[in-house]
């Protein structure tokens, strides 16, 4: 019976949101384009179930690209109104269309010139006829067996208003990029934001060697550095080649007498490179990709002045959360 009631509810929920899509009309696109057209903000107002949704509209609105907070109807009544101007519009969320905390702040909103979004269950609710603009999200009935318990309506709502705000972003172009300047804190933000600079070792921090020292100087600035790697450079600072640990070790296989010889002899010359105002991901990407296999370690060279300007490191990307 348990399980049976759960499948019941998913299942009738599931219902509720699929017939929305038969809401999705000329209307609905008349409402995109008039949040794109407005110079002011989202207002998203519910009260109750609705509010708790409504603030998540409201975050996913401002999260991608459409300016958006969310008021409650009670505190709007007390002052919060002051947040409205008329370049905004207003989101009124309820599923009857009749709480009196929305029904009452509509002659103040009305006044102060904000367009109001109607977005309720009764086209002929109080709600949905002093509203400009009406988003249906009526449904069948509750999940709950005592049809009380707002459950397939709020679901409903939740869903529309992700069809909202995602009907916006793909309106404004809005990129991935875009996301992350709004989430600098998660990893998408630190995947999509950082740059090669922002990681990179630069300064004194930089291994850089003259091509006229051996293997053996390069190979202890190497182990000074920690990085793995050197590049390597002429007599002008110029940028011609890189030596690894994985070079050192392969000429080691061989004997020990290469550590005399000139750095030039064991260097990479045309090792893959990365300039500084690329993103971190796309240098992880390079190591990842590089065949025939993966390297650990990237020159950032100055590509104008081909002159080596930081070395950035497999583990510097992972620490930073670049995956």
């Amino acid at each position: 019976m348990i399980k049976e009631k759960a499948i019941e509810t998913l299942q009738i929920e599931a219902d509720a949101v699929k017939k929305l899509i038969n809401h999705i009309d000329d209307e609905f696109e008349t409402i995109v384009n008039a949040i794109l057209a407005c110079n002011g903000r989202v207002i998203v107002t519910g009260m109750g179930k609705s509010g708790h949704v409504g603030r998540k509209i409201a975050a996913s609105l401002a999260s991608t690209g459409t300016p958006s907070f969310f008021m409650h109807p009670a505190e709007a009544f007390h002052g919060d109104l002051g947040m409205v101007t008329a370049n905004d519009m207003v989101l009124a969320i309820s599923n009857s269309g009749e709480s009196n905390e929305i029904v009452n702040i509509l002659p103040i909103i009305k006044r102060i010139g904000a367009k109001i979004i109607a977005m309720s269950g009764r086209r002929e609710s109080t709600l949905s006829k002093n509203a400009d603009y009406y988003i249906d999200i009526s449904v069948e009935r509750e999940a709950c067996p005592l049809g009380l318990a707002p459950t397939a309506s709020t679901t409903a709502t939740l869903a529309m208003g992700d069809a909202l705000a995602i009907a916006l972003l793909s309106s404004r172009n809005f990129t991935a990029q875009d996301f992350a300047v709004f989430h600098p804190g998660g990893a998408l933000g630190r995947r999509l934001l950082l740059t090669v600079e922002n990681v990179m070792h630069s300064g004194e921090d930089n291994p850089v060697i003259s091509v006229h020292k051996t293997a053996k100087e390069a190979l202890f600035l190497m182990t000074a550095k920690g990085l793995g790697a050197t590049s390597v450079v002429d007599e002008n600072g110029k940028f011609i080649g890189l030596v690894t640990d994985g070079d050192i070790r392969r000429m080691l296989a061989r004997g020990a007498e290469f550590l005399d010889e000139p750095v030039e002899d064991l260097m990479t010359k045309n090792p893959v490179i990365i300039t500084k105002d690329k993103m971190a991901a796309e240098a992880l990407s390079m190591m990842e990709k590089h065949q025939p296999k993966p390297i650990t370690v990237l020159p950032v060279i100055d590509v104008e002045k081909n002159e080596p300007v930081g070395i950035v490191h497999l583990t510097d990307l992972l620490r930073q959360g670049v995956v």
